[in-house]
């Protein structure tokens, strides 16, 4: 679901060169399936704030998206990654000094590259809508 979220939004956001003065820099990743190798080009961006987008089983119906608090997602199932999301973000946090969000949508399936079902492929949607306005400037 993280990468489709990526596509997404880096098609939405305007290029860099077309944004006004002062417009905060982003860096958008596609973590995959082992998002803690994504920490060196988290380290030479040195972020202020890292949002972490994925799949996460939070027992509700697919297609709801939550803001988790990723110290309490130690055992968060239904991850296709290595590391639970919390690992992640405390060397995040520790490392690059930077604040982590953890945004997670209920899946139908979590098998690795499953498709998206109607109700995650519209959650994706929002999800992409949302933080593109919210990082536009």
């Amino acid at each position: 679901m993280g990468p489709e979220v990526v596509r997404r939004l880096r098609a939405q956001l305007r290029p860099a060169d077309a944004r006004p003065p002062r417009a905060p820099v982003l860096l958008i990743l596609d973590a995959g399936p082992a998002p803690e190798n994504q920490t060196g080009p988290l380290r030479r961006f040195a972020p202020d704030l890292v949002i972490l987008v994925d799949a996460a089983r939070m027992e509700v119906s697919p297609g709801v998206v939550r803001w988790l608090a990723w110290e309490e997602t130690t055992g968060l199932s239904g991850s296709t990654h290595t590391l639970p999301p919390a690992t992640l973000a405390t060397y995040l946090t520790a490392e690059l000094g930077c604040e982590v969000a953890l945004l997670g949508i209920q899946p139908t399936a979590v098998e690795f590259e499953a498709s998206l079902s109607p109700a995650a492929e519209q959650a994706v949607h929002d999800v992409v809508a949302g933080l593109a306005q919210i990082l536009q400037v």
